[in-house]
């Protein structure tokens, strides 16, 4: 397995923040979802290949701690690693943090690969566990 983080940068814009210029809560989990669909990608996994199979990744648990607030116009780096495999699932450890290399937030994402066609569980597709479990 890769140790090695998938790092993905994030702009904060106006559009992310409250009326003070902090970033909305809510925010910080579609910057870490865009950086593990970015890590897939990098990998050479499609997700609209996996939905024409009718194959998808859900949030089946996410343990966050909001370390420190982003704020509007910074320039932040999500750092990304694959830190579980299952059959089924994918645990992702995620860092959110500043150009000073300060850490705002962190996050436990586990995802279960679904048969969409039936939202069941399903094992991960060996094509995608290739890519994952390889170091590039």
């Amino acid at each position: 397995m890769n140790t090695n983080p998938f790092k993905w940068p994030i702009t904060i814009y106006y559009e992310d923040t409250d009326a003070g210029g902090v970033v909305y809560h809510s925010n910080y989990l579609k910057f870490f979802e865009r950086a593990r669909t970015e890590l897939l990608r990098d990998k050479g996994v499609s997700q609209q290949v996996m939905l024409n199979e009718s194959i998808g990744f859900v949030v089946k648990s996410l343990q966050i701690d909001f370390i420190s607030a982003a704020r509007l116009d910074e320039q932040l780096i999500v750092e990304t690693l694959v830190t579980e495999i299952k059959k089924v699932s994918l645990t992702f450890c995620q860092i959110l943090v500043n150009s000073d290399g300060k850490v705002l937030c962190k996050a436990t994402v586990k995802v279960a690969c679904v048969d969409n066609s039936v939202m069941k569980p399903t094992a991960i597709p060996s094509f995608i566990l290739s890519e994952i479990s390889c170091d590039r």
